[in-house]
Order: C-alpha cells, then sequence, then structure tokens
C-alpha cells in the first residue's frame, strides 16, 4: 500500500521545490494545445505545474478505482514487452507493474513479461506470438517509437487493447487512435519536463558558479540516448532551453549518443574532457546510468562535481539519489516508475472490463536536489 501512495507523498513535499525551479516559465507537461504551439514554433510557455490539464489530473488520480470492481482478473493473460531488461529504469517499472498487477488480482502465471532485448524484429515477434496466444491486453514498451504504427495496426486488428508506455508514439500516430475510437493508449511522462528541469536545476546555482571560465557563457557536454526516441530527443533540447531561457549564452563542446549506456557514457565524457579540459563546465546526460559513467569520467580526469564541473541526470535511481546526496552529481529528476506502471495496469484493466480510457495517461516527473534527494531515496528504497 505504501507504494501506491508514493507519488503523492513525493507531490505534497516537492511542492516548494517544484515551484522554486519553475521560474523560466516553460510549459513543459503533456498538453496537446500546447504541443502544437510549439511545434509551429510557438513561444508561449507556463509552468508544468500549472499547465496540467484537468483531465490528465484525473487520470493521476485514478489508482484505486479498478479496485472496486468485481470483474475476475485472475484467467486473464497480460503480455509485457519490454524494450530491453537491462535498462535500469525499466528493471524498476517492471517489477513494480508486476506487483501491483498481482496485487490487482491477476495471477503472476497469466503474467508474461519478455525482453526485446534493443531489437525491434525480436519484439516484432513476442508481439505475434502474444498475438497467437490470445492475451486479453498488451502492454508495450516499444524498442523503437517509429514502429508504433504497424505494432497498433498488427494488435487492433486482433482485437486486443494496447497501451504504450515510456516511449511515446509521435502525435500523428496517437490521432489515429482518437479518430478510429480504438481501444489504445499510451502512459507516461513528458520528457520535455524532465530536460526543464534538468536546465533549471543549472540555473538555480547562479551563473557566477556554472562559468567557471567567466567568459560570460556556459561550456557543456550532452550525452544523449537512443536518438530515435522522443524523451532523448526532448530531454536535450529543453535541458539547453531552459538556459537559453534564463538568458544565459551557451556553448555546446560535445554531443554524442551514449545509447541510454553507462560504459559509452563514460568514454563519450572522457573524450570530451581530453579534447576540452577545463573549458568543460556542466555535463547533461539523458539519464542516470549515462550520469553514472559521465562521473566515472570526471573522477578520472581530476574533477569534482560541484567545485569545478557540474553533472545532472534523468531517473532518480538509488546510485544516483546518493550520489546527489554525497554532492558527487549536481541533481537527478525523478522518472516516477510507481505511478506509471500503477497507471498503465489501471488503463489495462478498465479495457478488459470493456470500459475506455483517454488516449493519453500523464504524470509529473520531480526535480531532485541535495535538499530533497535524501527524501526520494527512502520513498524509492520502500524506508
Amino acid at each position: 500500500m505504501k507504494k501506491k501512495i508514493v507519488s503523492l507523498l513525493i507531490a505534497m513535499t516537492m511542492v516548494a521545490t517544484m515551484a522554486a525551479g519553475c521560474g523560466s516559465g516553460d510549459d513543459t507537461s503533456k498538453d496537446k494545445e500546447t504541443t502544437t504551439d510549439q511545434e509551429s514554433g510557438g513561444d508561449k510557455q507556463s509552468t508544468p505545474d500549472d499547465t496540467k490539464s484537468d483531465d490528465t489530473k484525473t487520470n493521476d488520480t485514478k489508482t484505486d478505482d479498478t479496485g472496486s470492481t468485481d470483474t475476475d482478473l485472475s484467467d486473464k493473460k497480460v503480455g509485457v514487452c519490454i524494450y530491453q531488461f537491462s535498462d535500469n529504469f525499466m528493471t524498476l517499472f517492471r517489477g513494480e507493474l508486476e506487483n501491483y498487477l498481482v496485487e490487482q488480482g491477476f495471477s503472476k502465471e497469466n503474467i508474461k513479461i519478455v525482453d526485446g532485448a534493443n531489437d525491434q524484429g525480436t519484439q516484432s515477434g513476442q508481439i505475434d506470438n502474444f498475438i497467437t496466444e490470445g492475451v486479453d491486453v498488451l502492454i508495450i514498451n516499444p524498442v523503437n517509437s517509429s514502429s508504433a504504427e504497424t505494432i497498433t495496426d498488427k494488435v487492433v486488428d486482433a482485437n486486443i487493447p494496447l497501451v504504450y508506455i515510456n516511449r511515446e508514439p509521435d502525435e500523428n500516430e496517437e490521432k489515429r487512435w482518437e479518430e478510429n475510437n480504438w481501444n489504445v493508449t499510451y502512459v507516461g511522462c513528458d520528457a520535455r519536463q524532465s530536460g526543464t528541469f534538468q536546465g533549471e536545476m543549472i540555473v538555480d546555482l547562479g551563473m557566477d558558479k556554472i562559468d567557471l571560465n567567466k567568459d560570460g557563457k556556459v561550456q557543456y557536454i550532452m550525452v544523449q540516448g537512443d536518438p530515435e526516441n522522443i524523451d532523448a530527443q526532448y530531454r536535450t533540447e529543453f535541458s539547453v532551453k531552459a538556459l537559453e531561457d534564463a538568458e544565459w549564452k551557451v556553448d555546446c563542446l560535445s554531443d554524442q549518443v551514449g545509447n541510454w549506456q553507462q560504459d559509452q557514457a563514460q568514454q563519450i565524457v572522457a573524450n570530451a574532457l581530453g579534447q576540452h579540459g577545463e573549458n568543460v563546465e556542466v555535463v547533461f546526460c539523458n539519464n542516470d546510468a549515462m550520469a553514472l559513467g559521465a562521473l566515472q569520467a570526471i573522477d578520472a580526469a581530476g574533477r569534482k562535481v560541484g567545485e569545478d564541473i557540474f553533472l545532472v541526470g534523468v531517473d532518480a535511481l538509488s546510485e544516483a539519489l546518493e550520489n546527489v546526496i554525497s554532492g558527487k552529481m549536481t541533481g537527478t529528476v525523478f522518472n516516477d516508475h510507481f505511478s506509471q506502471s500503477h497507471s498503465a495496469a489501471d488503463a489495462a484493466i478498465k479495457y478488459i472490463k470493456g470500459e475506455t480510457n483517454d488516449h493519453y495517461i500523464g504524470c509529473d516527473y520531480v526535480k531532485v536536489t541535495s535538499e530533497n534527494a535524501q527524501e526520494v531515496l527512502d520513498m524509492v528504497s520502500g524506508k
């Protein structure tokens, strides 16, 4: 039960921290009208907390609604496709998803979770197998978001409800679901918000502290995840945008793809530090696994986070949180696997019950600095 209220507790206890970080006025929560403005070049934005729509807020509070039904879920089959088991965040997500599904009444033997091994062909075959087996619902974390149209078509043709998680299909794909009134939805957070929070953590420290070489601009390294993944694209764009919105001048010294992997990020940052030396002031990483690799390179180069370089990630992995507490990382962003996995399961249950869902079910990230990292770590670890 404690895990079911983690998101609420965080939301209640982090209000002050999140409010303090919203000074740039970016709209980074999911709002379809705002998304259209951004994609067409519009500049009008507002804070993540203020723009979260009433419909989305309603979705976020539906966790307990499905528990009040008499529907027997014990014989219902759930197929879950994860893009890659070795991904740290998706490991947390799938573990919580399975536990929550069992709590809601599914039999553990009827919950089958498979590893796509970061290969779309492998995952497509797994989806075909689930369709042949006649599962009652599919929950899919796609290897490639660009494959969503093909995935959706085959699952809808099989008359199986579909819940996408973590990797969001593009806007045109989501429009198809609505136009055809299909039982397809996406559950996840808006990566623009996570990128904005990364940038705001740097801005909050002040230019005087960040501009170590006193040239009036911020020199940074960017370590991206999968370049095809919308989360990677948005985190990359909006982390830097937060600096620019604060009217800071920026200079990108290196922008490389680390594919979410710690070892690749370590090599990328080691190379960048070797090439650019003390000019590197900030390291942005699209996730914490890569931030951990970046930290290894920073340590090896004899640099010290918080003194002569600054480092931020996303996910709030336990090791990253411990590093924030000890000062080895500047900050991270909590990617709430509790609320996301629970909302995905609740959406699946509603489909099984013959009910409908909104085609987008959103949640919020939480900015994590030294001020609240211990509290988040306690919640994540179940203390």
